[in-house]
């Protein structure tokens, strides 16, 4: 009796091996990543001054990538929006690649003051410290290289006080004990005006963060440009 020939199978294909991200080392660019959409975040109003500061203190923690992304889940991603963010006309503002913001900017007074005022260039980070001191950080004539600066002030015995022109956005909250931390929320028309947030906390001291009426933030990167040729 003739036997049908049986079409020959092929054995099983192992399976790929699966992806393992938790065991990906998290790089200094990765956290940064992280840090600027959280940036974003609290600068659009989606985050509070206190959520910022406490998913930011766990992305300088991370040590993977596993842990970096959980701290952006319920936020927009922004990665398609940052790439072609360089190819738009960024707005008269003329504001920097985030790549090229620089190291924050540091003023620290211990039984001391340390002032910042003037026509000065600020990008995305900037730290006040007073101790039994006094800080002062005038942004009413400063060139905003970011659209989001956030200002981390801390006070102890001491007094940490920031002014802003009166049509930018101001937003930000910290924590004072016995002591005072207030910042007077604004909110631009202009949805392209600069946003500052400010975090912190207060013992004993005073951090302060308000308008100063009377300024306008002009446009000095056109000036500058102009200047500069």
């Amino acid at each position: 009796m003739d036997l049908e020939k049986q079409p020959q199978q092929s054995p099983p294909q192992a399976p790929a091996p699966a992806a393992r991200p938790t065991a990906l080392r998290a790089s200094d660019a990765d956290r940064d990543r992280i840090a600027d959409i959280l940036r974003d975040a609290v600068a659009e109003g989606r985050l509070t001054a206190d959520e910022h500061a406490e998913r930011v203190e766990l992305v300088y923690r991370a040590k993977t990538v596993a842990e970096l992304e959980p701290l952006v889940s319920d936020l927009p991603a922004g990665g398609a929006a940052r790439t072609a963010a360089p190819h738009q006309d960024p707005s008269p503002y003329l504001y920097g690649p985030d790549e090229n913001a620089g190291p924050p900017e540091n003023l620290v007074a211990v039984f001391s003051s340390a002032v910042r005022r003037g026509r000065w260039r600020i990008g995305g980070r900037a730290n006040a410290f007073s101790l039994f001191g006094n800080v002062e950080i005038d942004l009413t004539e400063a060139l905003f290289t970011q659209r989001v600066t956030v200002v981390n002030a801390t006070s102890i015995f001491g007094n940490v006080e920031i002014t802003v022109p009166e049509n930018i956005t101001l937003r930000g909250g910290g924590t004072g004990v016995f002591a005072n931390f207030e910042v007077t929320h604004l909110e631009s028309a202009d949805p392209e005006a600069p946003v500052v947030v400010v975090e912190g906390y207060s013992f004993f001291g005073n951090v302060e963060a308000k308008p100063k009426r009377g300024k306008l933030i002009e446009n000095l990167h056109r000036h500058l440009r102009k200047h500069l040729g």
